[in-house]
């Protein structure tokens, strides 16, 4: 079959990405696919028992170092991998792929926006046999975003967001009054999941840094002692691995304040630095539109060198999970070498350590400990 004029972003790329597209671009490119998948019906010989998509493998993600910036991502390259309907471990994959299209020209088509979880309800609704689970359907508009190489968003799928922020940021969505993200409370403000919302609003603030924090209760504690009136700053979590809510949030906080340092706050274990690289290079898992939303994150602690602040019947072992994420990261291309060494003492300890152990010094001390870091410009 002669490839179609209206079908290179299929290919002729190294680089494979995802665009962001307005509604009409997004419904042709679908309307594209299934005209082809149409005519490979109609010919003599049907060859359809191949789906080839963008391998969202590591075997596949290369990194951008930066050298015009300072920010350095993974991205993936232009390597297929098929999903067959002839063999049986991936057919229903197949399927998945063209049903999940089908409802989001749907959506698309009544101009409106759902979240996955949505999607997954609205699936399992309609098609209970290809659908049973979130996962699948999570998988499903990745291969669909894969195959026609356009974001989630493009499709009609916003961000579920956990997303929270808080400190010295005034936030004025279009037609509304600027909200002050101090006076929310310990609480916070929650971070919208519509990118359009997001690239809309209008963002001022007085902070001389922009500070990650890796668990919800440890930025309820910094928001509600109202450390960022000591330190100029503005808080931001997404309660645990980060959503790419959040990461678009924290994007557009970095374009809009480019002199803004970056620093996380993480556990001092495996699963914190995954947390911290996933914001710093993006991930491979959602290579094709993740890798634009990097930003230069510093890493302020806890760091092996902050050990000697916490009780020896603080750390905790580390566990068959943290070995596992442990060898992930050594194998990724991108770590830089201060990093490797942190996580090289780690598996070396054998221990963890959490960022709630600092509080053996009072609930108070979080606060004089960041403000000793940033102070002694300890970040890495």
């Amino acid at each position: 079959m002669e490839e179609d004029a209206s079908m290179k972003f299929f290919s002729d790329q190294n680089t494979s990405y995802a665009d962001i597209l307005p509604p009409r671009e997004a419904r042709a490119r679908i309307e594209v696919s299934v005209l082809n998948l149409l005519r490979a019906l109609n010919s003599p010989d049907p060859a359809i028992s191949d789906l080839s998509l963008i391998n969202r493998k590591r075997s596949n993600s290369c990194v951008n170092q930066g050298i015009l910036t300072d920010v350095s991502y993974i991205f993936l390259s232009t390597s297929f991998t098929k999903s067959s309907l002839t063999n049986a471990k991936t057919a229903k994959a197949f399927v998945r792929v063209w049903k999940v299209m089908e409802m989001c020209f749907q959506i698309l088509l009544q101009e409106k926006r759902v979240t996955q979880r949505e999607l997954f309800y609205k699936l399992l609704c309609d098609s209970p046999d290809l659908f049973s689970s979130q996962v699948e359907v999570n998988r499903s508009v990745q291969d669909v975003v894969a195959l026609l190489r356009c974001s989630r968003f493009s499709l009609g799928i916003i961000a579920s967001t956990r997303g929270l922020v808080a400190g010295r940021l005034s936030l004025q969505e279009p037609g509304k009054e600027p909200v002050d993200c101090s006076a929310c409370g310990s609480s916070g403000f929650p971070i919208s999941g519509d990118l359009n919302l997001l690239d809309s609003t209008i963002m001022t603030s007085d902070a001389r840094y922009i500070i990650l924090v890796e668990k919800h209760a440890i930025f309820h504690r910094l928001v509600e002692d109202r450390v960022f009136n000591h330190i100029p700053c503005v808080f931001i979590t997404a309660k645990g691995y980060p959503d790419i809510a959040t990461r678009i949030f924290l994007h557009r906080m970095s374009i809009t304040f480019p002199h803004l340092p970056i620093l996380a706050l993480v556990d001092w274990n495996p699963a914190g630095l995954a947390i911290l690289c996933t914001f710093k290079f993006g991930s491979i898992g959602m290579g094709l539109e993740a890798y634009r939303y990097a930003c230069n994150v510093k890493w302020v602690g806890l760091r092996g060198d902050d050990l000697n602040l916490i009780p020896e019947e603080s750390l905790v072992p580390l566990k068959a999970k943290d070995s596992q994420i442990a060898k992930s990261l050594l194998s990724s291309k991108i770590l830089q070498e201060n990093y490797r060494e942190e996580l090289s003492l780690m598996i070396e300890t054998g221990k963890r350590a959490e960022i709630e152990a600092l509080y053996c010094h009072g609930y108070n001390y979080l606060g004089k400990y960041m403000a000793t870091k940033i102070v002694q410009g300890k970040y890495i």
